[in-house]
């Protein structure tokens, strides 16, 4: 964000400046006091166990200029602190974001789908970026909140935005689709992820769909060809359909080639032939390199060059990194997990050689599809793996369907803890381990105990 006087938010969201010097400027927006930086406007959200409003004087006193405030402030705030009143921060929040937005001079692309967001928003940057200044969300701030900040940390001087947007409820997509104003909507795909919210994959299809919806009819969607909702997909948008796919679609990725430290493939179609080398593993990953390529065509960047700039893009943590211990391979995938994700994973490690282990734990917001989710993946670690380790009693249910598969080794461990202490005998050259979860198991603490 450029530097802002309080009195100009003031105007751009309605709110009252009930205390501070009008002219004090602003040059941040943060929601959260133990990141506060001098210049920072706080904003107080609530939430079912905190106030933000009850971090009024610790902001102050980290050097923020400014706080949007809901609650009646507290006594003894320095005088200067400029008090933002608002009926509802996270709404003012939104309100200034939305202002923001209409300032911003860049052309935009927005990410949604079942998985693979991240990956594709990293992806699509790293090839922006080759020809434009690029602002993109940080990590996965992709929610009711995180789309805003990542708006307010855009500048005038930025030229192209790569936003990713989630959902785990019906009627979230459309708002922030909104918000986020797109010339170029890409869907990763559709899979079950949040099912338990939405009760089907029909239903996530629908709600995905509401980005395309809101794409202008001189914009353009990008979907991956092969995913079975492709028709319903393509006709909620009346802007210009690119399908994107490994051997199908407009832009497609043939001839892949594993090596260790990534995928090679060629890139043909209507946009020209090219090149490219992936430096990551996994099939489902060179599926949202495409969704990235295609982006970076549609900018007039030539594709010889966006296949280039994939070479050195840098995934956010959790997804996929390759990491060595004792001369083992680690595959750390542990951000987050559904089934869609999780297959792809094992079908990423079943092509190492040596010995394959994977460390899988529970998937969450499966709802009464969790029982069959469970199942499908245990079918595929045990066509995947040599060893598989359950973390959690949710988890074990994969490791019964891969039992009565034929998977003739399968543990299972209590939590992370549990995981390094098993894996630190495991860990000799020649093995391969997949790590792969749901936020709430924590299983990237296996990797700090095993560091």
């Amino acid at each position: 964000m450029d530097p802002l006087a309080l009195s100009e938010i003031a105007s751009m969201t309605g709110a009252l400046l009930a205390a501070g010097d009008p002219s004090a400027v602003v040059s941040r927006v943060c929601k959260d006091t133990r990141e506060i930086l001098p210049g920072d406007l706080y904003v107080a959200l609530r939430g079912e166990r905190f106030d933000g409003n009850d971090f009024l004087a610790e902001a102050a006193s980290k050097g923020a200029v400014a706080a949007f405030c809901d609650a009646e402030p507290p006594v003894g705030l320095p005088p200067r602190f400029g008090i933002l009143s608002v009926s509802d921060s996270r709404a003012g929040l939104t309100l200034l974001a939305a202002a923001w937005r209409k300032r911003l001079n860049l052309r935009s692309v927005v990410i949604t789908g079942s998985s693979g967001k991240t990956s594709t928003k990293d992806f699509t940057a790293a090839v922006l970026a080759s020809r434009f200044r690029v602002t993109a969300t940080h990590g996965n701030l992709n929610n009711h909140i995180g789309l805003p900040l990542s708006i307010l940390s855009a500048s005038s001087s930025d030229e192209a935005a790569v936003w990713e947007i989630g959902m785990n409820h019906r009627g979230e997509i459309a708002p922030l689709a909104g918000l986020a104003r797109a010339e170029i909507g890409i869907i990763t795909g559709i899979g079950s992820a949040h099912i338990e919210y939405l009760g089907s994959r029909e239903e996530i299809a629908r709600e995905k769909g509401d980005l395309l919806e809101r794409l202008p009819s001189n914009g353009h969607a990008i979907l991956p060809a092969a995913d079975d909702f492709i028709t319903e997909l393509r006709s909620r948008t009346s802007a210009q359909v690119i399908e994107v796919g490994i051997g199908s679609g407009d832009l497609q990725a043939v001839n892949l080639r594993t090596e260790s430290a990534g995928t090679r493939f060629e890139i043909e179609g209507e946009f020209g032939n090219a090149e490219a080398f992936l430096p990551v593993p996994g099939r489902h990953m060179v599926g949202n390199a495409l969704l990235a390529i295609a982006a970076g065509v549609l900018f007039n960047i030539p594709l010889g060059e966006c296949a280039a700039a994939l070479r050195s893009a840098s995934l956010s943590g959790g997804r996929l990194a390759i990491l060595e211990r004792n001369g083992a391979i680690i595959l750390d995938d542990t951000y987050n997990a559904n089934p869609e994700s999780m297959i792809a994973a094992l079908e990423t490690l079943s092509i190492s050689k040596g010995r394959r282990i994977g460390v899988l734990g529970r998937m969450g917001e499966l709802g009464t599809h969790a029982g069959e989710a469970y199942r499908r993946v245990g079918v595929k670690a045990a066509s995947s793996l040599d060893l598989l380790i359950c973390v959690g009693e949710e988890a074990a249910a994969i490791g019964e369907t891969a039992t009565q598969a034929g998977l003739a080794e399968v543990r299972l461990v209590p939590d992370a803890k549990a995981v390094a202490d098993l894996l630190s005998e495991m860990l000799v050259p020649g093995v391969t381990v997949l790590l792969k979860a749901s936020r709430s198991v924590r299983l990237e603490e296996a990797l700090r105990h095993l560091a």
